[in-house]
Formats: C-alpha cells, structure tokens, sequence
C-alpha cells in the first residue's frame, strides 16, 4: 500500500501528514495571493478595497453626498462581501482616506483619520465618518455598463463586481504593498499627470523602448514630497526589470541660522527623527545640535526645526551627517508584483504593466460600447413596433377593442414580435398623442446615430484608440496635479565621524577693476570705499562664507573659482588674481559671485541672449577657467545676476535705444553652459555694427517697484506699469519714456521702502 493511499479505520479516514499539508498549505498559500495581499492589474485593488468602494457605492456614499459612520460602512463590507476581522478592514478604508499614505485618496473622511506624525493613531469607525472621494468616480462610473463580470459573494445571496472597471491605471498610481506567501509586492505611486501621457505615448507608438517612456515618467511621486535622489539611469533599470531600491530624502531650507526640514520621506515619522537625533544627542555622539523640535501643525504638516550649537557651524556638513544617521533619508524596496490579466501573479516592469493595463482598459471600453449598442438594437427595436402602432393607430384600437386575445393579431396583422406587440398593448391612452410619435421618431434618429458611430469606433482601431486617449485625456485633466516628490540626483551622504566644531565665517569677496582681490571678514563692509591702488576702483564684491569657493566671471565667458579662506586679507590691496589664475585671449575679470551650489545665476550676453544655471555649474579646478557663456563676435557677457525665486521671478531687459522687456525667468532654459536663448530682440544689422545692444538687466522680484536712472533723472514702474512692458521673450518690447530711453541703472525697490521720490 502507498504512502499516500487513504486507510479506513472505524470510519475514520487516515492520511499521512505530508499529503494532508502539501496541499492544504498550498491552498492557502494561492488564496492569500490571489485574494489577499496582491493587487490586480486592472483595478490596483486588493479584494478588500475593491469591497469597501463598491459597498460604499452600493450605500450611496457618492462625493456628493452627507458623508456616513465609517461602522456602517465596514458593517456592510464584512456582512455581504469580505467576511474577516473588522479592524483590518477599518484599517484598509483608513489608509485609502490618508492623503499622506494614498497619493489619489479614494475615501473623504471627516474626524480623526490620522497624521503623518502618527498615521495609526486614528479614531474607532464609530466616531469617524465617510464617503468616496471624486477620485473614485473613475472605478464606478462604468460599473453598469456591462463591463465587468460578476461573482456571487460568500454566501451566494448577493454578486459582486470580480474587479472594477478603473478608467486609470491605479496600480500604478496609488502603488500597493503587501505581503503574501512566498512573494510580496511594492510598487510606488506615481503622477498621474506622467502617466497618462506615456499611456497615450504607448498608444500611438506600441513599441515604444523603457527609455521612451522615462522621458515622460520622472520616477515615482510619493504624497510626503521630499526627494529622490536615485540617479536617472537606476531608475530606468528599475522600471526594466519591476525590483529595486528608490532613496529618499528629506527636504530642508536655512531660515534665521537654523535647519528647517519641510517635507519627510514617505512613511517616515517626524517622532522617529526627533528620537533619533535625541538619542545621537544623548549619547554625546553629535555635539553640533542644542535643540531639535516639531513645530508642525495644520497649515505646515511638517515642520522640524535643527538648531546648530553654534552659528559657526557647517550646516552643510551637519545635514549630510543626519541624513547619513537618521530617517531623513531612506531607501524603499521597488517591487511591482501583482495579478496579472491572465490571473496569475507576475513581477513586471513599467512598460509590461501599461501594456497590461491598456489591454485591460480596451478590453473594458469594448464591452461598454457593445453593452451600449445591445441596450440601443433592442431600444430601436421596439421604437419600430411603436411606430407601426401610431401609422395605423385607429386599426390598433380595433383590434384591441375588438378582440380578446389582441396580441396575435397585431403581430400577425403588421408583422411585429412579441416584445414589439407587449410594448404597443403597454402604451397609455395619453400617450397616443402627436407629440409622443414626434419624440419617438427624434429618439429613434438619436439611437441610429449613436448606434452608427459605436458601430464605426468597433470596426476601426484607430477610432477606438482615439476614445481611450480622450477619456484619459479628459480624466487627467479632472484629477491630475503638479509632482510633489522632487527628483534630484545628489552625492551620498557622509557621517561625520570625529565630531568637531567647524568655524564657518562670514566673508565679503571684493574684486577691483585692475584684477586685484582681497577677501574681507563680515558682510558689514563697504567694498566701494575701502582703499584701492593709485588709477584702480571698485568692480564687484560677492557676500559668502570662507567654506564656499569664490567664482569669477571673466569677458570671455569663462568662469574661474579659489576657495574663500584662501584669498588675501582685506587689510591691503589683496593680490593680483593673475597670479592664482590665469585668463586667455586678454580677457579681463568682469565680476566675482558666491552662493550655495543650487543658488541660481542669470549668465547673458549684450547680444540679448542668456540662461539660468547653477553656482555649482561655474565651480571648476582649473587655473585656465571653464567656458560657461557663448558670446557672439564683437559682443560682450554681462555680470552674472542672481535669481531670487525661478518660479515667480521677471526679468527686465533695456537695449541701448531704449527699448525695454520684462519676461518671466523661468521663460529662459536652466543650463550647464552655452549661448542661452533669446532674450530681447535686437537688429542683427544693429547689434553687428554696436548701434545697439542689451545695456542693462535686472532681476525684478514679484510685486515689487523699479526705479530706471537716466542721469540725474529716474521714472518709477510700479507693478501696474510694469506689466505694459511684459511680453514673450524675444521680442523687441517698447520703448521707454523720453528722456528715459539712455538708461544707465535700474534700481529695485522694495514693497516696505517709504521713498516716494
């Protein structure tokens, strides 16, 4: 006898343990994955959020509508669809409602739904209330369409959607996580804005490479914000093969001496940061802290203050050692396991699960429109019964009138079906007006034409491809929005492993006409009178700090750079910069900038050209310089400016004939290096005899005034002026008031100066 054969014994069957496990456990095993912990493709639902959004549809919990205890809610998911524990399924309903856990939230809550602080410190479902939030219109408004299959529920009383007809593709929008047996799955959220248009790229070009698409899908887009400082080519490679490691960091800005962070990695809580910088604190590990608080509130969700023990210290040096120490930054597992359209579960990558999903999504458009033309053939068949009856309504009354059993006589009298004489024998008597037949025959001409142009978008591909993509269009314009994760590839963070105090001191770089540089302690100097050699004068000064490297701009459009701390007293003249540098082509130096590496710089040409860059971009080791502007022949770089806010920023350009623009900087391109675009057009036939050229730019921040000196005289612009001069760039702008039209400086003024003058 086999060890597997089954043995009766007194009624009792015995079998060995092996074959009773093996496939116990591998029926578990297959429904954790398929009905549990793993989404499918076409909805990016588990069973039990598909469950809770169709009970609270089935509730009538529309975003419309009062919004209801989330208990009723979890009483109907549990008692018709999803028979388990009802705190793992409030917890499912309370993630899809956290807009710092769902990047498209499906479910509007109203009480305690948790924080990003504490997103498991929500309230019980008895005092929190819900309903579906607009998003999740795009799984419901097909639903009775004929587009999904239907299963009975567990106890075979009531049916159930088999999955829901998503209009996007929420796999990949809202991610997933979870756990089953013997896979897992991760997949991170993503703009949906990105999505959809690499959805339409795919469409249009079927075989578009991983590569293609990258060019529209940034990376993933989490609802905390914060960075992602993966390097492009990763995440390529992880989108390739659907498995890898996103790194995350947290984003921070230095206000009044001390580091304020503004948005965590996702999944990161600001009491975990605290306890971790604490406890470095404690430990007397990190002696460049003397505080550390949270001061977030509703307004700013997040909000950590560092404060530096010293304003000496290296705040760079400090940041990068908390992100190498703490949460502050922190690595996520990529792995885009789901339910296939096949019903088996598969590890993708991103270009497999769109092509899925699009599938899944034509598949779901086609039985809409077959469903519809099914309702419209059976609607227009009995609309032709009904108006036989009305051409020959006095021999209907007859026959009804006249004969007990009407039904076989009409249909043998004019030909009709048995459904077509039902509907004739249902008509009222107040239906037999003129006015009905006339809405017949328009319903009737409605019906024929929505049938022809269903008919036309079966049979032709292209017109079916055209739908999806106005559909997608039109719901990405609904619900889309801006990327709130930044993506920046940044160098690894470095712990610092001796602590130590690093003197960080404010400098002001001072450069004179002749070359010659000093370097002077402060910010509180006055470089235009400190004292220069006999026959040189004051040419530009730039305020930074000893551990930032001075950068120099010379009139080829090369960029040189020294370190601060190693440049000459200002007790003296300072040193030739010649004799640390040196120019080619008899180039002279025209300006010296400082700043942080990411501190933004206009670099312009008088020929009317220019773009936005990088202090870090102008940085460069050697002696000889960098080329960073392109300057046309005959022509010659302005001094670099600084831009303020890129975003919000204008521009003001003024030629030497008085013709003057204001654009907006982000109209301009952020480059490495290069001539930059157009800025304001001049007449090359001018420009090349030096009859005119740009003569003067200025950063205008928003809202405020601007003073332009001609002479002895100025004219102010307010904000209200200023906006007659604002135009496309490149164009030619207008012209200036006379007397004004020789400008020789543009002075800001800001909103809080009382200078009326």
């Amino acid at each position: 006898m086999s060890q597997n054969e089954a043995i009766s014994y007194e009624g009792i069957e015995q079998i060995s343990l092996d074959a009773f496990v093996r496939p116990s456990y591998l029926n578990y095993a297959m429904y954790v994955i398929m009905d549990r912990a793993l989404p499918f493709i076409g909805d990016g639902f588990k069973p039990v959020q598909r469950r809770i959004v169709y009970a609270m549809s089935e509730l009538g919990l529309r975003a419309t509508t009062k919004h209801k205890k989330s208990a009723r809610t979890v009483g109907d998911v549990l008692g018709k669809y999803h028979p388990h524990g009802d705190a793992a399924c409030y917890e499912a309903m309370v993630l899809m409602a956290q807009d710092f856990s769902y990047r498209y939230p499906l479910i509007d809550g109203q009480g305690n739904w948790g924080s990003n602080a504490s997103p498991k410190e929500f309230a019980a479902m008895r005092y929190t209330e819900a309903r579906l939030s607009a998003y999740a219109d795009v799984f419901l408004g097909e639903l009775s369409m004929g587009t999904v299959d239907w299963a009975p529920n567990f106890d075979g009383t009531l049916s159930e959607p088999r999955m829901l007809p998503a209009r996007l593709p929420n796999v990949i929008l809202n991610g997933a996580t979870g756990i089953a047996v013997g896979m897992a799955t991760d997949i991170p959220p993503h703009n949906l804005n990105e999505i959809i248009q690499a959805c339409i790229h795919l469409i249009d070009n079927p075989k578009a490479t991983i590569e293609d698409v990258c060019q529209i899908i940034q990376g993933p887009d989490f609802p905390t914000g914060g960075e992602i400082i993966t390097s492009r080519q990763e995440i390529i490679n992880i989108y390739r093969s659907g498995q890898g490691m996103i790194r995350m960091r947290a984003t921070y800005e230095y206000e009044n001496g001390d580091i304020v962070i503004t948005a965590l990695p996702y999944q990161v809580s600001p009491a975990k940061v605290i306890e971790q910088v604490a406890l470095q604190m404690r430990e007397k590990k990190f002696s460049m802290i003397s505080d550390i608080r949270d001061l977030s509130d509703q307004e700013e969700p997040t909000r950590l203050v560092i404060v530096p023990r010293s304003n000496r210290v290296d705040k760079d040096a400090l940041i990068s050692h908390l992100f190498a120490t703490t949460e502050l930054e922190k690595s996520y597992k990529v792995n885009m396991t789901v339910i296939g359209l096949n019903r088996k579960p598969q590890t993708l990558g991103l270009l497999q699960i769109l092509k899925q999903w699009l599938k899944f999504r034509r598949q779901t458009v086609i039985r809409r429109l077959e469903f519809r033309l099914n309702k419209i053939i059976e609607r227009l068949h009995l609309l032709d019964g009904l108006l036989v009856a009305y051409l020959n309504l006095d021999e209907v009354i007859r026959i009804i009138r006249e004969t007990d059993k009407p039904k076989p006589v009409l249909m043998q009298k004019f030909g009709l079906t048995d459904v077509q004489a039902e509907a004739v024998l249902q008509i009222r008597l107040r239906q037999l007006a003129k006015l009905e037949e006339i809405k017949i025959k328009t319903e009737k001409q409605d019906l024929e034409k929505e049938r022809d142009w269903i008919e036309k978008t079966l049979g032709s591909n292209q017109r079916l491809k055209t739908l999806i993509k106005t559909e997608l269009k039109d719901d990405a314009q609904k619900y889309g929005d801006e990327r709130k994760t930044l993506i920046i590839e940044r160098r690894e963070a470095q712990a610092i492993k001796e602590v130590e105090l690093t003197a960080v001191e404010p400098v002001t770089v001072v450069l004179s006409s002749g070359g010659w540089v000093r370097s002077a302690k402060g910010h509180e100097v006055d470089p235009i009178h400190l004292n220069y050699k006999s026959g040189d004068e004051f040419l530009s000064a730039a305020r930074g700090k000893t551990i930032q490297p001075a950068i120099f701009f010379d009139t080829g459009g090369r960029s040189y750079s020294l370190p601060a701390h190693t440049l000459a007293s200002a007790r003296g003249h300072g040193e030739p910069l010649t004799g640390k540098l040196t120019p080619s082509n008899g180039a002279r130096f025209l300006s010296v900038v400082m700043g942080l590496p990411d501190q933004k710089v206009l670099l312009a040409s008088d020929a009317g050209y220019g773009f936005i860059t990088d202090i870090s971009n102008m940085v460069t080791k050697n002696t000889k310089g960098k080329a960073m502007l392109t300057v046309p022949k005959e022509c010659q770089p302005l001094p670099p400016i600084y831009v303020g806010n890129y975003e919000t920023d204008f521009l003001a350009a003024i030629t030497t004939q008085g013709h003057m623009l204001v654009i907006p900087v982000k109209a301009l391109p952020e480059l490495a290096r290069g001539k930059g675009n157009k800025i304001i057009q001049i007449p090359p036939a001018r420009l090349k005899k030096r009859e005119e050229y740009l003569k003067l730019l200025e950063i205008i921040p928003e809202g405020t005034t601007i003073k332009i000196h001609a002479g002895k005289q100025s004219v102010r612009f307010t904000p209200g002026n200023i906006s007659n001069f604002i135009g496309e760039r490149g164009r030619r702008g207008k012209k200036l008031p006379r007397g004004y039209r020789n400008a020789d400086r543009i002075e800001i003024i800001q909103p809080d100066n009382n200078d009326d003058s």
